[in-house]
């Protein structure tokens, strides 16, 4: 048996980085498999001193007529009984053949790219309930939510590298510096907590909206734009409290890997994390676009020290319970089974 993952992103985020972590995983639990990728020279090279064959491919747009072919005959050549179609460029170029084709969904993408494919996976039971809704059969759907597990290096980020003082609240946000994510919520929310300093790790095309905000609200001397990183275990241990005020968020990655790292988290009540939070027991909701309650939220948690150890405990436990790394490589596997590719 060998799995072929096919990513056609060029950009990195979320799911670009839970691609990674999984095929790693599926690796280290002794799966055969290989990669078809957009160039990227990160990702490759993180997947190939993992030990796992890639290819790269051009994943065009509809004038593209050469990605589907040459995927093919990547397939053949190492013997995939199975392809796993990561989101819809990639889904479009999975081609036809002697193996189960199954798309991994993280949103509510549109279903059109995946005519003819076996299986699709959603990573919330949302998406798996909106999936079949669409009317695709529900023997042909399946839950399988992301894994978190804790960065093997214990190592904090030195606060003074990125001019934090000791002692200070800090607070993280993760993710693109895009509308959706609401980094401009955080802001303005920082503007109400004396003293804290807010860390944003991401790039996107806001970058400077968001500085621009920071500077009118007076708290650009508080608030470190970090752009892409590589070290997110790292962010998640440094940090007092993760800020998540997505508008728009089909899972929230950042909810799981934050209780896999200890880190206390309020998030806006938006579609994924207010499916995964439960208020007040593992997290803090609160309503979507509003910088007061999620301001207030946070300064609940800085004055509360035992509020803060039941939400890291109860989320800790939560991750061991739903989304540990072995129960969701034995999901994949038992997937993989089931479809006869194994």
């Amino acid at each position: 048996m060998s799995v072929l993952h096919l990513l056609g992103s060029r950009g990195d985020g979320g799911a670009e980085t839970y691609f990674v972590d999984l095929v790693r995983a599926l690796h280290a639990a002794g799966m055969q498999q290989a990669c078809a990728l957009r160039p990227h020279a990160e990702r490759t090279r993180a997947l190939t001193e993992a030990g796992v064959t890639t290819g790269s491919f051009g994943f065009g747009g509809p004038l593209d007529l050469l990605t589907r072919p040459r995927i093919a005959a990547f397939a053949r050549q190492g013997g995939a009984t199975a392809l796993v179609a990561w989101m819809n460029r990639a889904a479009r170029h999975a081609p036809a053949g002697p193996w189960k084709r199954i798309g991994r969904l993280g949103g509510y993408y549109s279903l059109k790219y995946y005519r003819g494919f076996d299986h699709l996976v959603g990573n919330t039971r949302d998406i798996t309930d909106w999936i079949v809704g669409q009317g695709w059969p529900a023997g042909q759907v399946s839950y399988i939510p992301n894994f978190a597990a804790a960065a093997e290096d214990g190592r904090p980020v030195d606060r003074a590298s990125l001019k934090t003082p000791q002692g200070v609240p800090l607070l993280l946000g993760m993710g693109r510096l895009h509308d959706a994510k609401a980094h401009d919520v955080s802001l303005k929310a920082l503007a109400m907590i004396p003293d804290a300093f807010l860390w944003i790790a991401g790039d996107g095309p806001l970058e400077d909206k968001l500085k621009a905000m920071a500077a009118a609200l007076g708290v650009a001397d508080r608030v470190r734009f970090l752009g892409w990183r590589n070290d997110a275990g790292a962010l998640y241990r440094t940090a007092d409290v993760c800020v998540f005020p997505s508008r728009f968020e089909p899972l929230g990655n950042v909810v799981i890997q934050s209780w896999a790292h200890g880190l206390p988290v309020v998030a806006a009540d938006s579609q994924g994390p207010g499916a995964l939070i439960r208020h007040g027991e593992d997290g803090i909701l609160v309503p979507v676009d509003e910088p007061e309650p999620l301001a207030d939220a946070v300064k609940a948690i800085l004055a509360d020290p035992m509020m803060k150890i039941r939400l890291v405990q109860n989320g800790h436990a939560r991750v061991e319970r739903e989304f540990s790394q072995a129960a969701v490589v034995e999901e994949w596997r038992s997937l993989f089974s089931r479809l006869g590719a194994l």
